[in-house]
């Protein structure tokens, strides 16, 4: 618990000042970590195949530097889906006595789950508002996190889903969720007298983003778990003393992004 603490106090003033700074900062921490995230997630799933893995890591630095254009342009995102699908299926065409369908999948998968979806809090920060409402995916997913464990160890009698995380209770769950939302609109209610947002419900949003959030945060919670399950591994990574690696800190986060984003998407009536 001590070498936990440490690392999280350590690696805060890092996590607020990319946060803050946006722009050039935040993106290369994305596409940083994104990409640890994805070597965390292959050497997981198909640590042998090097060459998935370098396909897999060229598309989503492309990604990772053009992205703004490659999501705001109609059919850029598409087009490069299709083309990334595409590369992987002729690689496990050509190279089939290496490789199989089923890693190739591995490889699409990877992207998606490590880099894009937490690609998704550099969008939000160079979205309308972002710089203020970025903070929105961090509360929801610590918040849901703080809240379950003390309603959890409080109140917890009826286990969630035990054969995934045998500690974690319907309970723990419940109070998670109502932290989240509760500490997101009293963000929103701060925020709100410091700020103007115009054409904005400023509350219904952080109210959604809250609820939604802390839902979704704990569905990625479980998922690596399920993952980590699967592939009898304890931790994807070690980079994080007492945390794991970039997908055990961010597993939350990789969900709860996403969802603000798109909640903002349709709440918000300014664009990037």
């Amino acid at each position: 618990m001590k070498t936990r603490i440490i690392s999280a106090l350590v690696l805060l003033p890092f996590l607020i000042f990319v946060v803050v700074s946006g722009g050039f900062w935040l993106k290369a921490a994305t596409i940083v970590l994104g990409l640890i995230g994805m070597h965390e997630f292959y050497q997981a799933f198909s640590k042998e195949n090097t060459g998935l893995h370098i396909i897999g890591y060229v598309f989503a630095l492309f990604y990772g530097l053009f992205m703004e254009q490659i999501i705001n342009a109609d059919n850029y995102f598409n087009i490069f889906v299709s083309l990334f699908l595409v590369v992987l299926l002729i690689y496990t065409v050509v190279y089939h006595n290496k490789t199989n369908a089923l890693e190739g999948m591995t490889g699409f998968f990877g992207f998606f789950y490590a880099f894009f979806l937490l690609s998704h809090i550099y969008l939000i920060r160079e979205f309308a508002y972002g710089k203020y409402l970025v903070w929105l995916a961090f509360i929801a997913a610590f918040g849901c996190d703080t809240g379950a464990y003390f309603v959890g160890v409080k109140f917890g009698k009826h286990k969630l889903i035990p054969s995934l995380s045998p500690k974690k209770t319907i309970e723990g769950a419940i109070g998670g969720i109502l932290t989240a939302t509760l500490l997101s609109l009293a963000y929103g209610y701060w925020i709100g007298n410091v700020v103007v947002f115009e054409g904005v419900n400023l509350l219904l949003l952080c109210g959604l983003a809250g609820f939604f959030g802390s839902f979704l945060a704990q569905i990625g919670d479980l998922a690596a778990s399920a993952m980590k399950r699967l592939t009898t591994i304890k931790d994807f990574g070690k980079l994080i003393p007492g945390h794991g690696g970039v997908l055990d800190r961010f597993d939350s986060v990789i969900l709860t992004a996403p969802a603000l984003y798109y909640i903002m998407f349709f709440l918000i009536e300014v664009k990037p």
